[in-house]
């Protein structure tokens, strides 16, 4: 069966979760972290993992 969960992208600045993306378990075990568009912050900001 396969390791996959759902996972949301949260801004690091206003804390509001922009993505959901699926991370497989098996083969990542760290957080993931992008460099994404926030809306609400209106720029590139990074966003973290965090639990959904």
């Amino acid at each position: 069966m396969s390791q996959k969960h759902l996972i949301g992208l949260k801004c690091k600045t206003c804390k509001r979760i922009n993505y959901y993306s699926v991370k497989n378990k098996k083969q990542v075990e760290r957080k993931i972290e992008l460099k994404k568009f926030c809306k609400w912050c209106k720029k590139s900001v990074e966003h973290k993992e965090c639990k959904v």
